[in-house]
């Protein structure tokens, strides 16, 4: 799977992270709103609470400084307070009504016509008696609020019970929670230009986190075994990703470090195989020369009349082998040094229909995706490469169908593409990892060379070859080199 896919169930990296910033915010949002909530009504209860203990104080201090400059009993009461009733009521705004302890009506600021209550009930009055004071709440339909009533007892300056005060405290809820809602709607907007802010943000930490992480994961699969230096990645924020971009680098030092012991241990290889090879080729050709020699000279008789025919012979076969010997040694010497490059600009197209007219063959077939793909390289070079890869594809043909070869030049994004295909008798896939050693060949004849100097010569590029191959059905040869223009 490649680094750069961060998909997990169909969801990116940058939308779990985003997702989760906004989760956090509005959960955040949504818990300091609730809680704001319930203070503020808790306090509207209890600031009702308290207007109405103050209200009830401050009606009590009055009624009991009127009382206090002599002995009052009870039935005193209506004549003591026929003035000042009214003067309590009118200074705390609100209404007294005054019972004897056995609950009947004495007094009012309010006309008696206008008082429903003249007598309490017994059960009322035994609770004020032993509680000195009570509160009932009441829905009041006459003024749509809550009557939360209070019964106090009044005391004479003897600290005797002579009355029953009842304070009826109408209660309206909806003036203490219009403070409330209207806090509400401000709390409201502010958490919208919150949310809207918190969505931006997050997206923009998100957008900035996996961008770094995208640009990291692109240099890390742009590294290839054939990458000559490996390019480190540039970060200076003390961050966690800090570490990251750290490893990374040390990552491509020790990779470079090991791609240089391998290259080493590779060309040893290599040279030990060469040598193998060389030393293969060239006995091939002495072992008959010996023999001949040995053969010739166990036959040879000075009178023999034909004796000028036979050295004649004897040494035409003596060159003969010499020049095969000095064909390896030529071929062995091109492998080991390529000419030195001239590159120019050309167009790809046209110089690879000129290579292929070497062949005469009608049953090769060249396509591509573009009339002018220009490529600046040397074209001796793309000579022997496109040469190698026809005469091997010629070479694979098949004695049950009439041979064909097809070959591809497409430029796609940033890279070239050239490929040779056949409909020959294929290759083995056990072989595929041997096809570009210097030694191999499926071939009675070659010293399999030919596929090594193609690889050598595409890699000289920068670029790759790779083979896709089906026993009966054919092989395919694919050749990917960068746009250099």
């Amino acid at each position: 799977m490649a680094i750069g896919t961060y998909n997990y169930k169909g969801y990116s990296l940058r939308n779990r992270i985003f997702v989760g910033f906004l989760a956090v915010c509005l959960l955040t949002i949504t818990s300091t709103s609730i809680v704001s909530y319930l203070i503020l009504r808790n306090n509207a209860v209890e600031q009702s609470a308290t207007d109405q203990q103050n209200k009830a104080d401050a009606l009590m201090a009055s009624l009991d400084y009127a009382v206090s400059h002599t002995q009052v009993k009870t039935e005193d009461l209506p004549e003591l307070l026929s003035n000042k009733i009214y003067e309590i009521s009118d200074a705390n705004k609100h209404d007294v009504i005054l019972y004897s302890l056995q609950g009947k009506y004495l007094i009012s600021n309010k006309d008696s016509n206008l008082v429903q209550q003249k007598s309490l009930p017994v059960s009322l009055i035994n609770q004020v008696l032993r509680n000195e004071k009570i509160s009932v709440t009441e829905y009041d339909e006459s003024v749509d609020a809550d009557v939360q009533s209070s019964y106090i007892i009044l005391k004479n300056n003897l600290l005797e019970p002579i009355a029953i005060v009842y304070f009826p405290y109408y209660h309206n809820a909806s003036a203490y929670m219009d403070v409330v809602n209207k806090y509400l709607v401000y709390m409201a907007i502010v958490n919208l230009i919150i949310i809207a802010f918190s969505i931006w943000l997050s997206w923009i930490i998100s957008k900035h986190l996996t961008n770094a992480l995208t640009s990291f994961s692109e240099k890390v699969n742009r590294i290839t075994l054939f990458d000559k230096v490996a390019e480190p990645i540039h970060y200076y924020k003390n961050d966690e990703l800090n570490s990251l971009v750290k490893a990374y680098n040390r990552m491509i030092l020790q990779i470079q470090e090991q791609k240089e012991r391998l290259s080493v241990v590779e060309r040893e290889q290599a040279w030990r195989e060469m040598a193998k090879q060389v030393a293969h080729e060239v006995k091939n050709p002495l072992t008959p020369m010996k023999l001949t020699i040995q053969n010739f000279e166990r036959k040879f008789n000075p009178e023999d009349p034909n004796i000028r025919e036979k050295v004649k012979k004897l040494t035409n076969t003596m060159v003969d082998q010499i020049d095969l010997i000095a064909t390896v040694a030529s071929a062995f010497s091109q492998f080991a040094q390529l000419p030195e490059r001239h590159n120019e600009t050309f167009n790809l197209n046209n110089e690879i229909s000129n290579i292929l007219q070497v062949f005469s063959d009608d049953r090769i077939f060249v396509h591509t995706n573009a009339e002018n793909i220009m490529i600046n390289m040397d074209k001796i070079y793309l000579n022997r490469i496109i040469t190698n890869l026809v005469t091997n594809a010629k070479q694979a043909s098949s004695d049950e169908r009439e041979q064909i070869i097809n070959v591809d030049i497409e430029k796609i994004n940033r890279r070239i593409s050239i490929s040779v295909e056949d409909n020959g008798v294929g290759i083995p896939r056990e072989m595929f990892g041997k096809i570009f050693e210097p030694n191999f060949t499926s071939k009675s004849s070659g010293m399999g060379l030919g596929l090594t100097m193609v690889k050598k010569m595409i890699e000289e590029y920068g670029g790759e070859i790779a083979v896709r191959s089906e026993i009966g059905k054919g092989t395919k040869f694919i050749i990917m080199l960068p746009d250099n223009l």
